[in-house]
């Protein structure tokens, strides 16, 4: 599991950065229920799903209430993250100071059924690409300041990452050519001058022309940006292992088979990311 990608010290900074924005002033509704109970009062809910799924977001939950309530809301899960949960399952029991479960309660939602919905998304994806021996990854279309999450939820998912951000490794795409004079050599010369030897070189094509340039050039990894079925399939006959062969470009859950059957290595999509349902989750009392 990435478990790198979720330490505790970056998950409070943004859980602290959404309960200001959640919570502003306070939360006038629970605030002045809880004026009419004791300061004590205790409360006891349970997460549970309401759809088939995998779950995702365990730490991001409890931190939510650590940050929140400190040893005041204690969370006990029946799942761990990547489990597969079915409908009408418990996930979690929440027991402890009523006002700040009530208060935690959307954020901490929030956070999971989003995880849960891409991790549920992207294991759908990778069965389907992984018989053919071909890895699905994301891609860098995120939602902004969520992107450590969402990457967390596609390992999750039996997934693979894409570069995190722009500094991971270098990715020529059709603009940083055209700045070149569209020529991929010279841009593959150039950045070659400048970057650490531990950093790749991946090139989007367009054409096979562009393919045998960028192979020629030495590019770690060829990207078949928008090719047919054909095309892929000729790429990487012509390509032959002397680079990673990477698909992409309008790659979707109808798509994906007959792309994997061509013989890629990688399939990168943002579909995973960025059109996963969110999983129904749902903190219910049960007496």
């Amino acid at each position: 599991m990435a478990k790198f990608l979720l330490n505790d010290f970056m998950v409070e900074k943004y859980v602290k950065d959404a309960l200001v924005e959640d919570i502003g002033y306070g939360d006038i509704s629970t605030d002045s229920i809880c004026e009419c109970l004791d300061k004590d009062a205790q409360f006891c809910v349970y997460l549970t799903t309401r759809n088939d799924g995998v779950f995702c977001g365990a730490d991001v939950f409890r931190i939510v209430f650590e940050v929140l309530a400190k040893d005041k809301v204690k969370v006990e899960f029946y799942f761990n993250d990547g489990d597969e949960i079915k409908k009408g399952d418990k996930i979690a029991k929440i027991s402890g100071s009523a006002r700040y479960i009530l208060t935690g309660e959307r954020l901490a939602l929030n956070f999971t059924q989003r995880m849960s919905g891409i991790a549920t998304f992207t294991r759908k994806f990778q069965e389907i690409a992984g018989k053919y021996g071909a890895r699905v990854v994301d891609t860098r279309k995120n939602t902004p300041n969520f992107r450590l999450f969402e990457k967390y939820a596609v390992k999750v998912g039996g997934g693979y990452l894409h570069r995190f951000n722009l500094c991971d490794c270098v990715m020529l795409k059709d603009n940083h050519i055209a700045l070149l004079g569209g020529s991929i050599s010279k841009a593959v010369q150039s950045v070659r001058k400048t970057i650490s030897h531990a950093h790749k070189i991946e090139v989007e094509c367009d054409t096979i022309e562009q393919v045998k340039e960028a192979l020629n050039s030495g590019a770690d990894i060829i990207m078949l940006d928008n090719m047919t079925l054909e095309q892929m399939k000729e790429c990487v006959s012509l390509i032959n292992k002397k680079a990673v062969v990477e698909a992409s470009g309008g790659v979707d859950f109808q798509k994906l088979e007959e792309i994997a059957k061509c013989g890629v290595d990688i399939i990168s999509t943002s579909a995973i990311v960025a059109k996963a349902p969110t999983l129904d989750l749902a903190f219910d009392y049960l007496d």
